[in-house]
């Protein structure tokens, strides 16, 4: 979660987003600060080369991926989760992930894992973003939401500690829509998981 409003949740205070439409979602606040888990592997496993996790929050993938001897480096806006990748010692880069970036064009994979397909409420505008940072033949590799066919955007309000913040742009895409916008994009289908959590991978050209 890139947004600073996010950063009640990567504090571990219980934490819910308030959609514009009038949903209520609660966020995996425990699964953000603890290691990496075995839902995780989906991604970890299909890190071969060097990886930028947009959105990294507190850094438990970019430990993970230390951990398998694999370079990476972590984007986030947040300065709750700068300080997580600090104690935790991985790379870090506090930015707007639309803002230049190391090594862009040069990287073999990106994260967008933990719903940050979501970021900036236009998946299109991430994706094609994210496509631009890989080397050709890079993946990018998303967690989706678990309705396949979940395709919304607006606007999120995060509720933490009875407090209510402001609205901030947001989206959630499930498996088949963002299969469908990756195609209209260019980039080629991979393989994917459905289950508890939900992954897709994604081919640049």
């Amino acid at each position: 979660m890139s947004a600073p409003v996010f950063d009640a949740a990567l504090r571990g205070a219980p934490t819910f987003l308030v959609g514009s439409d009038g949903r209520v979602a609660g966020l995996a606040v425990h699964r953000l600060r603890r290691p990496a888990d075995g839902d995780d592997a989906w991604l970890l496993d299909r890190c071969a080369g060097p990886v930028v996790d947009l959105g990294c929050g507190p850094g438990r993938l970019l430990v993970a991926l230390a951990e398998r001897g694999i370079p990476a480096l972590g984007v986030d806006h947040s300065p709750v989760a700068q300080a997580h990748c600090r104690r935790r010692r991985v790379a870090m880069v506090r930015r707007d992930l639309f803002a230049a970036l190391p090594e862009e064009g040069r990287w073999w994979h990106v994260l967008l894992a933990d719903g940050n397909i979501g970021i900036g409420g236009d998946p299109a505008s991430l994706l094609t973003r994210a496509a631009r940072l890989l080397r050709p033949g890079g993946t990018l590799l998303v967690e989706t939401h678990p309705e396949p066919e979940r395709a919304w955007s607006g606007t999120v309000r995060v509720c933490s500690a009875g407090r209510l913040g402001p609205a901030v742009p947001w989206a959630a895409v499930g498996s088949a829509a963002l299969r469908r916008l990756g195609r209209s994009l260019g980039l080629r289908e991979g393989p994917g998981r459905d289950g508890r959590r939900c992954f897709v991978e994604l081919t640049a050209g």
